[in-house]
């Protein structure tokens, strides 16, 4: 399972509408690069037969199906603060992350 926080939540839905993506939903994958090793990814797209569909926080989203044992058990959080803006996730699968936040091992 995959979670998002409130704020994570909120941003979804406000770059959902300033996007106009109202017809795709937000897609969490994860793939080589970065780094780390691997690199998270968001984007909004239809995604794949095969990904899996969940909800959190009212927000539904898909989840790469090769991704979703690398992402088990993840909070998606959303940091505006001063030092930048933008997602990050808290991983427990992550062996090392690098100082961006983007990629892990």
């Amino acid at each position: 399972m995959i979670s998002l926080t409130p704020r994570a939540a909120k941003a979804v839905r406000q770059l959902q509408t300033e996007k106009g993506a109202a017809d795709r939903t937000l897609r969490i994958f994860v793939e080589a690069g970065g780094c780390s090793g691997f690199e998270y990814g968001m984007s909004f797209d239809p995604g794949q037969d095969t990904d899996a569909v969940m909800e959190s926080e009212g927000v539904t989203f898909r989840v790469c199906e090769k991704s979703l044992e690398r992402l088990d058990g993840s909070v998606v959080d959303f940091d505006d603060g001063l030092m930048g803006k933008g997602f990050e996730i808290k991983n427990p699968n992550a062996t090392s992350t690098c100082g961006c936040g983007r990629s892990f091992n």
